[in-house]
C-alpha cells in the first residue's frame, strides 16, 4: 500500500473505526449487564454478545465465511479449540459459531470495562496463564460446566501469535475435553490477523474464514492421552490454516 493511502487508512482507523468499536462495546455491554438481572442462564447475554460481535465486524469491514457448520450436532456440548491470531478472533466466534458457548480467555480481558463485566456476568471463565495452580483449577471448573451441557471455546496456543505462525498448543485444553468426556471441534481461523494484528490499532477491512472441522472423539481417552490429542487437533487446524492470510498492509 502506498504511504499516503496507508496514512489515510490509519487515520480512518483511529478517528472512526476504533471509537465506533468502543462505543459499540459500551452499548452492548450495558444492555448485557441490564439483561443479566433477569436471565440466569446467560442465553440472552450470549445473544447480546452475538449482536455486539456482528456490529464490530461490520464496523471493521470484516466479511466472514463459515465452512463446516454441518459438522455440529445441535444441542451437543463440545470443546472448541481454535488458533489465535487477533483480538478479532473472539468477535468472529461469537458472531458466527452456531452454538451457545462460554470462552476461556486470559484473565486480563475480564478487567476491561463493559467487556470484562459482560464476560463475568454471563459465565465466561478467566484463566491465569502465569499461575499453573489457578489455571488447573479453572480447567477443572470448566470441565464441570461442559459435563453439564455447556460448550467451551478455547485458544490452545495460550495467546495471540505475534508473527502469524501457528504456535505450539498447550495440552491443558485437551485434558479439559478428556475430563469432560466430550468431543473436540478443531476450529481454523484465517484472515483475522490481517484485519487487526497484535499490538496495533490499525484496522483493515478484509475477508475472514471460520472453518469448523469434524469432531474428534475423546471416548476411551485418559489423562495421559492429552498430548496425543493436542497434536492431532493442532495438525487438523494447521491443515486448513492459510498463513498468507495473516499478512496485513501495515
Amino acid at each position: 500500500m502506498p504511504p499516503l493511502l496507508r496514512a489515510l487508512s490509519y487515520f480512518r482507523s483511529l478517528a472512526v473505526t476504533v471509537p465506533l468499536a468502543y462505543l459499540s462495546t459500551v452499548a452492548w455491554g450495558t444492555v448485557s449487564l441490564l439483561i443479566s438481572a433477569f436471565d440466569s442462564t446467560g442465553r440472552l447475554q450470549h445473544l447480546c454478545a452475538s449482536y455486539w460481535a456482528r456490529t464490530l465486524l461490520f464496523i471493521a469491514g470484516a466479511r466472514v465465511t463459515v465452512r463446516g457448520a454441518e459438522n455440529l450436532q445441535p444441542g451437543r456440548a463440545y470443546v472448541y479449540a481454535a488458533n489465535h491470531q487477533s483480538y478479532f478472533d473472539i468477535p468472529v466466534a461469537f458472531a458466527y459459531l452456531p452454538a451457545n458457548f462460554r470462552i476461556m480467555a486470559k484473565a486480563s480481558l475480564f478487567h476491561i470495562p463493559f467487556l470484562g463485566w459482560h464476560l463475568r456476568r454471563s459465565g465466561h471463565m478467566p484463566i491465569a496463564r502465569h499461575n499453573p495452580r489457578r489455571a488447573a483449577r479453572s480447567l477443572l471448573e470448566a470441565a464441570t460446566h461442559v459435563r453439564e451441557g455447556t460448550s467451551v471455546f478455547v485458544f490452545p496456543e495460550g495467546g495471540r501469535s505475534p508473527d502469524g505462525a501457528l504456535k505450539e498448543f498447550k495440552a491443558g485444553t485437551f485434558l479439559l475435553a478428556i475430563k469432560a468426556g466430550v468431543p473436540v471441534i478443531p476450529v481454523t481461523l484465517n484472515g483475522t490477523r490481517a484485519v487487526l494484528r497484535m499490538n496495533s490499532f490499525h484496522v483493515h477491512p478484509g475477508r475472514v474464514e471460520l472453518i469448523l472441522h469434524p469432531p474428534v472423539s475423546t471416548d476411551g481417552m485418559r489423562s495421559h492421552s492429552a498430548d496425543a490429542l493436542c497434536s492431532q487437533v493442532r495438525d487438523i487446524i494447521a491443515s486448513s490454516y492459510d498463513e498468507s492470510s495473516a499478512v496485513s498492509a501495515d
